[in-house]
């Protein structure tokens, strides 16, 4: 099977690219930012009832992931609705996990 050679100067200016693109979305980056300051604070997501399994965010309903919120679409999602929302309001975004609950 042929191997593919991408030359240093096309990796480069893919990373530059990518990197870019991140920059210009400000919502990313914000909501990326919160699921790094929850993880310091929270080994199980935050929003997950251990007595019973059930997600606050989707009231009341089974938890899929067992608690882990790195990478849950729900609390992505619900994520990016407090930025939505912040944004309408015209207040200032939160810098921690911990201040989004004060903000709200």
């Amino acid at each position: 099977m042929p191997s593919i050679r991408v030359s240093e100067e096309e990796l480069k200016k893919a990373l530059i690219q990518a990197e870019e693109k991140e920059r210009r979305d400000p919502k990313k980056r914000w909501v990326n930012r919160m699921m790094k300051s929850a993880k310091q604070y929270h080994k199980m997501c935050p929003y997950y009832d251990k007595r019973t399994g059930n997600c606050f965010l989707k009231l009341g309903e089974r938890c899929e992931r067992d608690g882990k919120f790195d990478g849950c679409p729900v609390f992505i999602e619900w994520l990016s609705k407090k930025y939505d929302e912040l944004k309408a309001k015209g207040r200032p975004l939160p810098m921690d996990f911990l201040d989004l609950t004060l903000a709200i």
